[in-house]
């Protein structure tokens, strides 16, 4: 018996689909101890965490390695001061102590945040100040000590620092403190309902919002791991995200340990098609879980056979046809569309047992009570757009939705209004039960009193062999209320001609409904982007 079914409550048909799913559990739950350290004693050398560079360096730890060097960490933590509650900021690239140092703040009961590499000294600011963090373990890889001193400076904060692997100036060597520290940890009291980690959002206007998870955050990823991306006891999975972001939690920790899948890490700066089949060929990736920016570079590039791999799956934006038609056609696999928030857990998905259809979110978890409604509040007919909304279980506690947001009760209201979570995203229902992903709701173009979502143009312009990378927002049009624009960068060896922008607009509007219809073309070497990747469409309105 795998652990997760400790913890939870499952009902599977015959085509082995999920058709309900609760949890259980008790309300000192802490995946550090109850998960890591309970597999350890009970299978000490089971595989955990699979890891290598593009330097060929490799290491392989056991569930046992990753309790005994989780122990190090933290009792290294206690000694400095950290304990219950408090916040501690992670930079850690795809290092391998990225795995030590959140099970042993979980078992601290500390907060953890994750933040990318590639933040500015702006932004290292921005967050020491709003987070108040009581330490911060960083990577002594690019520049980011330094960043962190030079925000250190501006805000007069005198948190504790460490860096991994490596020495660095007002920075203690973590990797050094941990030989000497000791391997025994006895339990400290948590709670499930204690905070355990915070993500900062990057949304598309105004400043980041610090995203507070409970301790009942992994439990709720044993959907996400066994039914959507399908890894499974013994396996390997890989997900292709720097620890950085909420798809790390979503595909390289909690329901992949809990399921009893090992996780695959591949610590790389620049991606390279090749080298990530390489890493799957070399050491049999059974599941695959990546953006659909890596699956058209893999489509584009050339893919190799993966004889190992028997799942793939893929989230965090729109996925092309094409490219789910190419990748099945190479390897057989099915790609399946995921759907959720950092703010929540997966939401819909092509779940297990049923046949996925590209562009598809596929169904609502069996996890979540999920509706389409209209400004009204009202449920939308099927074929109707309307906001994907949380409906919270009669007891008030939905495990998998945040607990808050950072010193924002007001923001947190306003999304929890009238009893429901608001995700802000459009989506429409077909016939057969299916969920399509119309937009945010900000997105949203309305032109000649129709509603265009932007990623229905956006899908049908990254067919066209010119263009590499789009985004489509509406603009001011006297005549229409709003005409759709679309900013595009040229694949290589196009340059920008009116003869070529009358050959994107035919080749699209003759795919597209009229209303749909791309009127303006705009080219471009670069577009504004948030730091996590996404296109602020915010800043091309603006500039229009």
């Amino acid at each position: 018996m795998s652990i997760y079914q400790k913890y939870c409550t499952e009902v599977i048909d015959e085509q082995g689909s999920l058709k309900e799913f609760s949890l259980r559990y008790p309300e000192d739950f802490n995946f550090g101890y109850d998960v890591v350290d309970v597999i350890a004693r009970e299978t000490p050398d089971k595989k955990a965490l699979v890891w290598c560079n593009t330097e060929n360096e490799e290491h392989i730890f056991t569930f046992d390695d990753i309790r005994e060097k989780s122990n190090r960490m933290a009792n290294v933590f206690r000694n400095a001061g950290i304990g219950r509650g408090d916040r501690v900021m992670l930079v850690l690239k795809r290092h391998y102590e990225y795995w030590f140092a959140a099970v042993a703040l979980h078992k601290l009961g500390a907060v953890m945040i994750p933040a990318t590499h590639m933040l500015t000294v702006n932004d290292f600011v921005y967050r020491i100040q709003a987070s108040k963090v009581k330490a911060i373990v960083c990577t002594s890889q690019n520049d980011v000590p330094g960043k962190i001193r030079a925000a250190l400076l501006e805000t007069g904060a005198d948190p504790k620092l460490w860096c991994v692997q490596a020495d660095a100036e007002g920075f203690e060597n973590l990797t050094a403190a941990m030989e000497t520290a000791g391997t025994e940890l006895e339990r400290i009291p948590t709670l499930a309902t204690d905070p355990m980690l915070m993500y900062f959002t990057s949304g598309t206007t105004g400043y980041p919002k610090g995203v507070i998870h409970d301790f009942t955050y992994p439990l709720a990823h044993i959907v996400t791991a066994k039914y959507w991306q399908q890894a499974e006891e013994d396996g390997l999975h890989f997900t292709v995200a720097e620890t950085g972001w909420a798809k790390a939690s979503w595909g390289k920790l909690y329901g992949q340990w809990l399921v009893g899948s090992a996780v695959m890490v591949f610590d790389f700066d620049n991606f390279e098609p090749k080298q990530l089949c390489a890493v799957i060929n070399r050491y049999g990736v059974t599941s695959f879980c990546a953006p659909p920016t890596v699956y058209r570079y893999l489509v584009r590039k050339g893919i190799p056979d993966m004889p190992t791999l028997r799942h793939a799956s893929t989230a965090g934006e729109m996925l092309a046809p094409d490219v789910f038609r190419k990748f099945t056609e190479k390897t057989g696999l099915l790609l399946c569309e995921g759907y959720g928030q950092t703010e929540t857990t997966l939401l819909m998905a092509n779940f297990k047992g049923a046949k996925p259809e590209a562009g598809s979110m596929g169904n609502v978890s069996p996890f979540y009570h999920i509706e389409l409604r209209n400004k009204r509040g009202e449920n939308v007919e099927v074929g109707e757009i309307g906001e994907v909304v949380i409906i919270p279980p009669e007891s008030g506690k939905q495990p998998g939705v945040f607990t808050g947001y950072l010193d924002n009760e007001a923001q947190y209201n306003y999304v929890w209004r009238g009893g429901v979570y608001h995700t802000g995203d459009a989506a429409y229902m077909d016939e057969n039960g299916r969920y399509w992903f119309h937009g945010r709701f900000d997105d949203i173009i309305k032109t000649g009193g129709y509603r265009v979502g932007p990623y229905e143009v956006e899908n049908v312009l990254m067919e066209h062999p010119a263009v590499v990378e789009c985004s489509v927002v509406g603009v001011p049009d006297t005549l229409r209320g709003q005409a759709i624009k679309a900013v595009i960068i040229l694949s290589q060896g196009y340059a920008p001609s009116r003869e070529l922008e009358l050959e994107i607009k035919d080749f699209c509007n003759q795919r597209l409904a009229e209303y749909k219809w791309v009127r303006i073309i705009e080219f471009v070497t670069e577009m504004p982007k948030t730091i996590s990747g996404k296109i602020q469409k915010t800043v091309l309105r603006d500039r229009s």
